[in-house]
């Protein structure tokens, strides 16, 4: 573009203009972001720049004043061609000189997150020092975040740069150059700008145009005058109303948008955008695959629509919102304390069941006698979970079959009370049956005593009924054994 002849024309007042960004993605440009010309100050939220500090870094790296660049890795601003990714990005960037300009005043910069393209004025010599001096101090000036005002502070500082360097005999007495940044960081979009550069965004496959030409063709579209189509061809479409290098008071309008994984960043310079029409960029962004494609394809377009100018394209996919890696993060935090619960859960009930289990108490056998024990029979994952409380002298063999195998499986209790109550019942049963046994015994004896005392039967016929003259018929009935509690 051509340096502004004098006087510009006046900006008209910004109403919404025609090529404002629909819905809810229209870009909110507060008022004070396009205030009067004349005004002798930026607006009131953007940062004050120091011309002195920036005289003195460029004339003196070595100074204490220190601008912490948001890249270490030297700007290259005779670059052509530029692709990256990142975790949440990925990009493209290609400059051309074009079909009809004999050398390249346009620079951009692509310094993952911050991306910057920048329109040289000024003639040989003159331009491509403009455009190269703005984007080596917007990379060394630019914000650590998404911070729209910042960004535009490091444009204005990019503007005090290029004044100082003019000053100084570098380059050329009126250069400058458009400059349009962008930062982005997460789903948030910061722009500043200034000229006639713009940035476009591709959102759901519709084409948003969110940046407003300082221009004079653009102050005829916004007041109704003509119709965009017709400011791709006026005569007056290179006159800018505001650019870096002429004024120091020069501000950069800013804002911020949402974005989301999906849409695609297209930043260019009126190479690009005057040769190819609105609907022909966002066809070639909705057909290209990839960042770089979606590049080359806009130069290329260009190019082929005759090249009037130098191009310069920068293409920014968002890859990554961040919101998935939250929700990912969420995810993951739910589940941990899930397992958290569920482990909290199995150990209360485990303590529980061990509780409940130590409480439990059942009669058993030890050695082949009856025993008592707390816990349960059969063991548990391998695990032997019964201890034997009491051990008693009653033996096993003493007992009725079915109650023998019903104690080797574990008889279960109610309390250890229960329990003690049951061995004194078998105990009882024990005697009762000795008891009888003995009983039964004294009368047997007392049977054969008195068949050999009646007349006609002989010691001899007694004693062959069944007894020995060793053994007694008591001794013959009774167990050979003895117990606590009486004879078995």
């Amino acid at each position: 573009p051509a340096p502004a002849p004098a006087p510009a024309p006046a900006p008209v007042p910004a109403p919404a203009p025609a090529h404002a960004a629909p819905g809810s993605f229209e870009p909110e440009i507060p008022v004070q972001s396009i205030p009067d010309p004349t005004a002798p100050v930026s607006p009131e939220d953007t940062a004050e720049i120091d011309l002195q500090a920036v005289e003195a870094k460029l004339n003196d790296p070595g100074s204490t004043v220190d601008f912490e660049p948001i890249t270490d890795d030297p700007i290259d601003t005779d670059a052509t061609f530029d692709a990256g990714t990142s975790s949440t990005l990925m990009w493209g960037a290609r400059s051309d000189v074009g079909c009809v300009r004999s050398h390249n005043e346009d620079s951009y910069l692509a310094a993952s997150p911050l991306f910057c393209v920048c329109d040289g004025m000024g003639g040989h010599a003159a331009g491509e020092v403009a455009s190269a001096i703005a984007v080596e101090t917007i990379a060394k000036t630019g914000p650590k975040s998404a911070d729209a005002a910042q960004l535009a502070a490091s444009i204005e500082a990019a503007n005090a740069a290029i004044i100082e360097a003019a000053v100084n005999g570098v380059g050329r007495p009126g250069m400058g150059c458009t400059a349009t940044a962008a930062y982005i960081e997460g789903t948030t979009l910061a722009i500043a700008h200034v000229g006639d550069s713009r940035a476009y965004l591709l959102h759901e496959g519709t084409l948003i145009r969110v940046t407003r030409d300082h221009s004079y063709v653009e102050e005829l579209v916004d007041a109704g005058e003509i119709t965009a189509d017709e400011a791709r061809t006026h005569p007056n479409r290179s006159v800018i109303t505001r650019a870096l290098g002429s004024d120091p008071a020069m501000y950069a309008d800013h804002f911020t948008l949402n974005v989301e994984e999906g849409d695609r960043l297209i930043l260019c310079s009126d190479g690009m955008s005057g040769m190819v029409p609105d609907g022909e960029i966002e066809r070639i962004a909705q057909q290209s695959s990839t960042a770089q494609i979606c590049t080359d394809n806009l130069v290329d377009a260009a190019l082929a629509a005759g090249g009037g100018d130098n191009v310069t394209v920068v293409v920014v996919d968002i890859t990554d919102d961040g919101r998935v890696r939250e929700v990912a993060r969420k995810h993951k935090r739910t589940l941990f304390f899930a397992i958290v619960g569920l482990l909290i859960a199995l150990i209360v009930a485990g303590v529980a069941s061990f509780i409940s289990i130590r409480k439990s108490v059942y009669l058993g056998v030890k050695d082949d006698a009856v025993a008592i024990y707390t816990g349960i029979p059969d063991p548990f994952l391998g695990l032997k979970l019964n201890w034997l409380e009491d051990e008693t002298s009653i033996q096993l063999k003493y007992l009725p079959e079915d109650t023998q195998n019903r104690l080797r499986e574990g008889i279960p209790q109610k309390n250890l009370k229960d329990a003690q109550d049951a061995v004194e019942n078998y105990r009882a049963q024990i005697d009762e049956t000795q008891t009888k046994l003995i009983e039964d015994a004294r009368a047997i004896q007392q049977d054969l005593t008195e068949s050999t005392e009646a007349p006609g039967t002989s010691p001899a016929d007694a004693l062959a009924g069944g007894t020995s003259p060793s053994e007694s018929p008591a001794d013959a009935i009774s167990p050979s054994t003895t117990t606590e509690g009486g004879a078995a």
